[in-house]
């Protein structure tokens, strides 16, 4: 009895566990998912349409809904970078989002930010944490991680879907910006 009491247990908290935080995709397996389900999927960038103005876009994406918008007014000094608050519409506009593609909140939905870790995984477990049940973000986001050493230390040229060979360009899309 004690045996079946634990293996509930366990299996109780791994279901909760499973639901309860945002998985992982690759670039590759965001692109063969909105290429074979992209009708059932809802692909969003997370970052601030300035952001991507000055790094770059990828079509694939079906809207631009930043979960953080800068707020120039405000300078945070410890880390040299302008504030950046929740944006208070998020939720609302991602239920837009769905509803604009017929999609419900048991839809896939899939985040990207600029790194997969300041962003993308924090709004995926937002989502999660309002209601919506399968949320994904973008492993190492759209620009990727930091070279650690080398002629490249510093940059972003490693991993990420801008270093992974699928479609990006430096130009917005004005149909899927971001437009308060």
């Amino acid at each position: 009895m004690r045996s079946l009491f634990i293996t509930l247990l366990f299996w109780f908290g791994f279901v909760v566990s499973a639901h309860g935080e945002a998985l992982s995709v690759t670039p590759e397996e965001t692109w063969a998912l909105v290429q074979e389900q992209g009708e059932d999927v809802l692909f969003i960038d997370v970052r601030d349409p300035v952001e991507i103005m000055f790094i770059g876009f990828t079509d694939a994406v079906d809207r631009n809904i930043p979960f953080q918008l800068v707020d120039r007014a405000r300078w945070n000094e410890e880390k040299g970078v302008f504030a950046m608050d929740i944006n208070k519409d998020f939720v609302a506009q991602v239920d837009a989002a769905l509803n604009g593609k017929g999609l419900d909140r048991d839809a896939l939905i899939i985040t990207m930010c600029r790194s997969g870790s300041a962003r993308g995984k924090p709004s995926a477990d937002y989502l999660l944490e309002r209601g919506f049940s399968n949320v994904k973000y973008v492993e190492h986001g759209f620009q990727g991680s930091t070279v650690k050493d080398g002629d490249k230390k510093g940059f972003r040229v490693k991993n990420g879907w801008q270093n992974s060979g699928l479609p990006w360009t430096p130009k917005t899309n004005p149909e899927k910006i971001y437009r308060p």
